[in-house]
């Protein structure tokens, strides 16, 4: 009888968590959510109109599949909408994307350390997003402040939320090492690894305008010219037509 009693709390306790710990799934794009990508997000802004609802029904699918938790904040509806965005802009140009190594994405208000610590005024708290690994494993923690401001200024090549999705893109085939082979043709593997390496010394060698992170190594050089190809695609054009090139064929393929 014990057993019995114990093994139906068992039950519905399973079952609330179950529930409660699923993506609350939104089925119509509300109307106030629309204004707001129209305000903020400039890749939507700049689509065009028949082009608008694909980009919204994938914002929810995504928002349908991935859970997303503040830590030491509420979540409001721009939080959800850029995080989702993020998502959305650099895998836009294929049919069908799943995040598979995604299950949630954790928002801290502000920038954190490397111990994921931000109610301190620790000089190291420079951190405003990273993918996790370990018992962070499928989750990417992401700074309100870094990807707020990612959004807000669109001149300056930088986007966390952007960056932080192209590592998770980068890490699909097994390695996040800067060489996309999900979306890279393989006769262009080779192309690619040499045109980043040369393209590293000149970063490193204050010989370009691309950010010095991109330096650091080939996953860090992938990601930081990805946020260049998304948010200043005309002048990444201009400056380095090469990378471009290769970009626009990992991010937009032929259909």
């Amino acid at each position: 009888m014990f057993f019995a009693i114990f093994l139906v709390i068992a039950v519905i306790v399973g079952f609330y968590f179950y529930y409660t710990s699923k993506p609350k799934t939104v089925k119509t794009f509300p109307t106030e959510w629309e204004t707001l990508l129209q305000e903020h997000v400039r890749f939507y802004h700049d689509l065009p109109e028949e082009k608008q609802p694909e980009f919204r029904e994938r914002i929810l699918q995504f928002l349908g599949e991935t859970y997303i938790d503040g830590v030491g904040l509420e979540i409001n509806d721009l939080d959800k909408l850029l995080i989702a965005s993020s998502a959305v802009i650099p895998v836009f140009g294929f049919a069908e994307w799943h995040y598979f190594n995604l299950t949630g994405v954790l928002l801290y208000p502000d920038y954190f350390d490397e111990d994921m610590q931000f109610a301190n005024s620790d000089k190291d708290r420079n951190i405003g997003g990273l993918v996790g690994s370990g018992r962070f494993e499928k989750k990417m923690i992401l700074s309100r402040k870094a990807l707020y401001a990612g959004f807000d200024n669109t001149s300056d090549k930088n986007n966390t939320g952007i960056h932080e999705f192209v590592h998770l893109i980068d890490k699909m085939d097994g390695a996040t090492d800067g060489i996309p082979e999900l979306l890279l043709g393989h006769q262009y593997v080779i192309p690619w690894v040499d045109l980043m390496h040369k393209t590293m010394e000149e970063i490193n060698d204050d010989e370009s305008d691309i950010r010095k992170y991109a330096g650091t190594k080939q996953a860090e050089f992938f990601a930081v010219v990805s946020e260049y190809f998304f948010e200043r695609p005309d002048l990444l054009q201009t400056k380095h037509p090469e990378i471009y090139t290769m970009l626009e064929s990992c991010f937009y393929p032929k259909r």
